[in-house]
């Protein structure tokens, strides 16, 4: 199984829990980000993670090459929205031409499922109440929302154009703001917080008004392997796209999911800038997930505190003991594990297991 973006904050959490699941995972991604002191992060033999750049196509498809992976998991991008701002081509280029530099490699090795992971940031937002459902239109006023959504144009012509030669079931998966440990990226809510609370500053909150779709990265992934292991399980009509956000009502405003990260820490200040200062970022944002939850069975199964509690909980165990940064990620996979499997059904857990078949 090949995860590209194995090294990034997702790719992390993924390549342990497929591990756990019995898979054999490999996978490229660049340096990872640095703790908050300069901390690196070094990788366990079990998950082979090579520093590989997807724009580089020759390298990618020499790779996977190597690899023979059955399954494709592409977490790789830019994923920073006021980044694409200072870096429009090189979010252009990470975001679109190296997905199809994947789905060319991933081709060519007659790979059997290929999934792409995009964001909930890919949807024309009008900034309405309405929550967006798969089939609406894509956009993006910014630059890397919109590549996102170029790249679920691209996935959806590659699977169009080739699926029916070659097999290979394609998917893609739209998730929420996600939070949980170990991301240290710039100009993240949740790492910004956990620096300031690291150097005894105050954070300033930006926009603390607007509203976000907030999930714990458990909860995304765990969609993620639903619809990987339905399409092995051969469920060709599951090729399509997918919402993987909370409920309506857990879609709450910034200001209040740094309150609950304070308060779930019991240390830290907040400041709340006092003039909104650069690029355009989207207000008000919501996902509809029905057709996941009809169709895979899948659930945000952690209360709004508890994704925050369980965030606050890994920073601040990790501040206090950087090694055991691999070991928190496990105790909180087997905890999401343990509560997942009793709650879905029958059916839908035989699903889940395909995907280290």
């Amino acid at each position: 199984m090949l995860v590209s973006g194995l090294s990034g904050f997702k790719g992390q959490w993924l390549g342990r829990w497929l591990e756990k699941l019995g898979a054999n995972v490999v996978g490229f991604g660049l340096a990872p980000h640095l703790g908050p002191r300069g901390e690196a992060i070094s990788f366990p033999a079990s998950l082979q993670c090579e520093m590989l750049d997807i724009r580089d196509h020759a390298a990618v498809c020499q790779f996977t090459r190597a690899a023979e992976p059955d399954v494709v998991m592409h977490l790789a991008a830019q994923p920073l929205v006021r980044q694409s701002y200072s870096d429009p081509l090189g979010t252009f280029a990470t975001n679109i031409m190296g997905l199809a530099h994947l789905l060319d490699a991933a081709t060519q090795c007659q790979a059997r499922v290929f999934l792409n992971v995009t964001t909930d940031k890919c949807y024309e937002n009008r900034e309405t109440l309405r929550h967006y459902r798969e089939e609406d239109a894509l956009g993006g006023y910014d630059p890397y929302s919109a590549s996102k959504a170029c790249s679920e144009i691209v996935t959806s012509a590659w699977r169009r154009s080739f699926s029916s030669d070659t097999g290979m079931l394609i998917a893609t998966a739209r998730a929420g703001n996600v939070i949980g440990g170990g991301d240290w990226s710039d100009d993240r809510l949740i790492p910004d917080i956990v620096r300031s609370i690291a150097a005894n500053q105050s954070v300033v909150i930006r926009r603390p008004q607007a509203v976000r779709p907030w999930q714990h990265v458990l909860e995304a992934l765990s969609g993620y392997l639903l619809i990987t292991g339905a399409m092995l399980a051969g469920e060709a009509d599951k090729a399509s796209a997918w919402n993987f956000g909370p409920s309506e009502t857990n879609s709450i405003p910034v200001g209040q999911i740094a309150q609950e990260m304070v308060a779930a820490w019991g240390a830290g200040k907040l400041e709340i800038a006092s003039k909104l200062e650069g690029p355009h970022e989207a207000h008000l944002l919501q996902l509809d997930s029905s057709k996941a939850h009809t169709q895979l069975g899948w659930r945000a199964l952690l209360s709004p505190q508890e994704r925050v509690t369980w965030t606050a909980n890994w920073y601040r165990d990790w501040l206090a003991n950087p090694t055991r940064h691999w070991s928190l990620i496990d105790n909180q996979i087997e905890r999401y594990d343990a509560r997942l499997r009793s709650t879905l059904e029958q059916s839908t857990a035989k699903g889940f297991q395909h995907v280290a078949a």
